[in-house]
């Protein structure tokens, strides 16, 4: 069999030669998108045959693959018939969590960052789900597809424009679904404004902004917490807004991309970077970080036009000191809400003119019935309900034969946000077009996949 991995081998290759070329090399990719022009999107709402149970194969259990192992074990109609990890202690931990759960034993697979091929030729899978480090997704998703199995994945779901073609094309080749799993389109505030949107109240969508802000420098330079400090890898070698999905996930669903717009261009800064230098001077004196150069600016801002004229501003900071946000904001003709510091809406003919009114007294009216249907089963898994919510409806989808909420198109749009904003960073914040993935479908209103209770 042809390996269809040996351009994206180890992290330390790919730091070597892809990294310096991503700016170069994996521009907008015009040739792709010349194939399939005769049957366009072919994977929006494509059908797959229903199945009573859905057997997955797990890659990469540490932080977020731990977490959705648990999920995974309760959720009616999964079986993790396989797990993989370079780590023998952590494919031991998961075995034993999916066993305790009353599921059969798993095949465990940890010979070398490889071995996940071999799960996939080998094991009769319907999905093969990833949170490994991100070098390592597509090549994943690529192999589980390629293998007749449909690729869920872990943020992120690929770092070049190259990557995006070759997962959307062998999507449509191998009629296989390929998902990015975004919990945070899942969050309660989030579905609520979601709601609340697609229920008329702020009017014609405009504009939003969105984000992630989080303070990673404890772990980024910690020596354990990222297996092998890969995370850390990505603030030495690029500079752009690195980790966008936690904001352009859910605010896409608020704005209609992929349902009757689209991302059309965007421009992109970076400022300067000292977060991490300064922070390895007061906690880790001794150490490399303290002079190491660190490509990525410390705040990147991302200004997004789509087709039909609204506006989006996400940016990614997780190099400073601050309290977590992701500054979700939805501002309509009639009115606009925001998340963060406090989850606050003005909506004209309900508010008191010119003041804020506190979102969650439109809470008990505007749960998303998502949320109405599986908040008891959610309570108490990771990030405050919504991951455990991501895998049910996923699996539920997969045994229903239809499309999960999130399909290929979405992912791969969502994602390339990440090169296109490395590259308008590199030009001086010159405009840069988003790849047109949908070859033209984006322009069919129709309702979202989560719309649909099940």
């Amino acid at each position: 069999m042809k390996n269809p991995i040996n351009r994206r081998d180890l992290f330390k290759t790919s730091a070597a030669a892809g990294f310096g070329a991503v700016i170069a090399g994996t521009t907008l990719s015009g040739c792709a998108q010349s194939v399939h022009k005769a049957e366009p999107a072919v994977m929006l709402n494509y059908p797959t045959p229903p199945k009573d149970v859905i057997k997955v194969g797990f890659v990469g259990i540490g932080n977020m693959g731990s977490g959705h192992i648990r999920n995974l074990s309760r959720i009616e109609g999964c079986q993790v018939a396989a797990v993989c990890d370079v780590r023998p202690e952590r494919t031991a931990w998961a075995k034993q969590v999916l066993m305790d759960a009353g599921h059969p034993e798993p095949t465990a697979y940890t010979d070398g960052p490889r071995d996940f091929q071999r799960m996939c030729e080998q094991e009769e899978l319907d999905l093969v789900y990833s949170a490994a480090p991100w070098e390592w997704h597509a090549p994943i998703a690529l192999t589980a597809m390629r293998n007749g199995k449909h690729a869920a994945t872990e943020l992120n779901l690929a770092m070049s424009l190259d990557d995006c073609w070759e997962l959307v094309e062998t999507s449509e080749k191998h009629r296989r679904h390929c998902m990015m799993m975004e919990n945070c389109c899942y969050d309660y505030t989030e579905m609520v404004l979601l709601n609340m949107i697609q229920k008329g109240l702020f009017g014609e969508m405009i504009h939003g902004e969105c984000g992630y802000l989080h303070d990673l420098r404890a772990l980024k330079l910690s020596p354990t917490y990222y297996y092998n400090m890969w995370r850390l890898q990505y603030s030495i070698k690029r500079n752009g807004n690195l980790y966008p999905q936690h904001g352009i996930g859910p605010m896409a669903w608020c704005m209609g991309i992929h349902h009757g717009d689209a991302l059309d261009y965007m421009v992109s800064f970076s400022s300067k970077g000292r977060g991490l230098n300064a922070y390895a001077r007061e906690h880790y004196p001794d150490s490399e970080w303290v002079h190491q150069k660190f490509a990525l600016g410390d705040v990147n801002t991302c200004l997004i036009r789509t087709k039909n004229g609204k506006t989006i501003i996400c940016k990614h900071d997780t190099n400073l000191p601050r309290p977590y946000s992701r500054d979700f904001l939805v501002q309509g003709a009639k009115g606009l809400a925001r998340k963060y510091p406090e989850p606050l809406v003005h909506i004209e003919g309900r508010s008191r003119s010119h003041q804020w009114e506190k979102l969650d007294a439109y809470f008990d009216e505007f749960e998303h019935p998502v949320w109405t249907k599986l908040k008891e089963d959610a309570a108490g898994a990771g990030h405050g309900g919504m991951d455990f919510i991501e895998d049910y409806r996923l699996i539920q989808a997969l045994r229903k034969g239809i499309q999960p909420d999130i399909n290929v198109y979405d992912s791969v749009v969502w994602n390339a946000v990440i090169p296109l904003s490395e590259k308008s960073v590199a030009r001086n914040g010159e405009p840069v077009k988003f790849p047109d993935f949908t070859r033209g479908a984006w322009k069919t209103a129709r309702p979202l996949g989560v719309d649909t209770l099940y």
